[in-house]
């Protein structure tokens, strides 16, 4: 009879919480891989990467602090240590607008506004001429700015674009990534990309 009223007990308090607004519940996200707590704006969740995050070997030629992409293997790697670097799944430009050669980032901004390139609405004249930052704007969570170039390392509101070439040259990440990433990486970071 305890266990009846104990499992009945956990039922309640389940529907409970679930019946709890958006609102009510946390917006604080437990980062696995570097055990910490993160928080998110506008009760944001974070998405689920097909591609997790893990430490991996790299090689000793890139130093510290450095961001290597290699849109082969449409992944992104931080260099946290010589010989260690964190890997990240990335979305990557789609044929006709891949890139490679070396970069530094210029600027960082959190939940970035979007003004599409007047190269882009050549190509696409549908797009607003401008998108005020938040969960649906095509830049995401966070921005890495690459020198004067077009290009940025930045969030994505379509997780299942990582690991396939479908940008306009941009390098696409999960929020939850592109957010770990940011806390990361300095103004000024080298990014090397390869093919």
């Amino acid at each position: 009879m305890r266990h009846a009223l104990l499992a009945m007990a956990g039922i309640a308090l389940g529907v409970a919480a679930a019946s709890q607004p958006a609102s009510a519940q946390s917006n604080w996200w437990s980062d696995p891989l570097n055990s910490r707590e993160i928080q998110y704006l506008d009760d944001y969740r974070p998405q689920a990467s097909p591609i997790p995050r893990q430490r991996v070997e790299i090689s000793e030629q890139f130093g510290p602090g450095t961001i290597v992409i290699s849109t082969s293997a449409r992944r992104l790697y931080y260099v946290t240590r010589p010989g260690e670097a964190i890997e990240y799944g990335i979305g990557v430009g789609r044929p006709g607008f891949e890139w490679t050669g070396t970069k530094r980032v210029t600027a960082k901004r959190e939940w970035p506004s979007w003004t599409p390139p007047a190269e882009m609405l050549r190509r696409r004249p549908d797009l607003p001429r401008y998108m005020s930052g938040g969960p649906d704007n095509p830049l995401g969570a966070r921005a890495l700015y690459l020198g004067s170039s077009l290009y940025r390392i930045h969030g994505s509101n379509e997780p299942e674009t990582i690991g396939q070439a479908v940008s306009s040259g941009c390098i696409r990440m999960t929020n939850a990534d592109v957010i770990d990433l940011y806390s990361r990486v300095k103004v000024g970071a080298k990014v090397v990309v390869l093919n």
